[in-house]
């Protein structure tokens, strides 16, 4: 029984995110702009300061530093990115540094809270904490799911996104500790990548037959199998063991719980 569950619940959660990313292909979300390419040194001072190399995030600390965070966040909100002045890079990084600080600040908004879920339970993929339209850039009002579904995983496919946008909960890929910056980012991408599936706390492969995987890959397993590619040739770009084409996967149960830095 307990696996007819499981089973119907990955279903759901997979036609919810196809419905999703079919949806968000007819949506629009281009914007006059003029603005050009920001600056992420606040964001990524904020990150160096306030979550540790693990990942660990000091919600307490962000909010003592709400003034820097608020500012960081004005600076976003008044520069939408366009295809007229940013690079493909610079679009990328601004959306990945904006989900996660947006996701630090509606965080801190309520905290203490053990889960994020908890800001807003709702109807599972319906209406939760990931569709409080709270994001305000330019002309254009966001929650974090058009930010993730309807702009980054569309626009950009690239898998290793979901390594480097954080839903601030313990089996999600860790926050990054510095921003992303156009610059860097196809190393910042790849090193997440590499540590998520390195990470025995959310990916166990104890053999190149069998792998307890995160769900990340069940759930998104469309965008890791794009071109031809199987979900194993995709880990086997970035997991410290190689699997076999014909290795047993399965999937981890998720711990939503906050991923706040534990205080000694």
């Amino acid at each position: 029984m307990q696996q007819m569950i499981r089973s119907f619940f990955l279903l759901v959660v997979g036609s919810y995110l196809l419905l999703t990313s079919t949806a968000c292909i007819g949506q629009n979300y281009d914007v006059a702009s003029n603005s050009r390419p920001v600056t992420h040194e606040t964001w990524d001072a904020l990150l160096k300061k306030h979550v540790s190399a693990k990942g660990g995030v000091d919600y307490q600390g962000f909010i003592l530093d709400s003034v820097k965070l608020n500012s960081y966040l004005k600076l976003l909100s008044e520069n939408h990115p366009n295809a007229k002045n940013w690079s493909r890079a610079e679009q990328l990084a601004y959306w990945i540094n904006a989900y996660n600080a947006f996701t630090v600040k509606l965080v801190t908004k309520h905290y203490p809270v053990q889960s994020i879920k908890d800001i807003k339970k709702g109807v599972p993929f319906v209406n939760t904490v990931w569709d409080i339209k709270f994001i305000k850039i330019e002309s254009a009002t966001y929650d974090l799911n058009n930010i993730e579904h309807s702009i980054i995983r569309p626009k950009f496919k690239d898998p290793r996104i979901h390594f480097a946008v954080n839903c601030a909960s313990g089996s999600c890929p860790s926050l990054l500790n510095e921003a992303y910056t156009a610059k860097r980012l196809d190393e910042q991408l790849d090193r997440v990548a590499r540590n998520f599936l390195a990470d025995k706390s959310k990916n166990k492969i104890a053999s190149a037959s069998k792998a307890e995987l995160s769900k990340i890959f069940s759930w998104y397993k469309g965008d890791f199998t794009e071109k031809g590619q199987t979900l194993v040739d995709f880990i086997n770009k970035y997991a410290p063991i190689k699997l076999d084409a014909k290795a047993t996967l399965t999937y981890l149960d998720y711990d939503w719980s906050l991923n706040e830095e534990k205080k000694k």
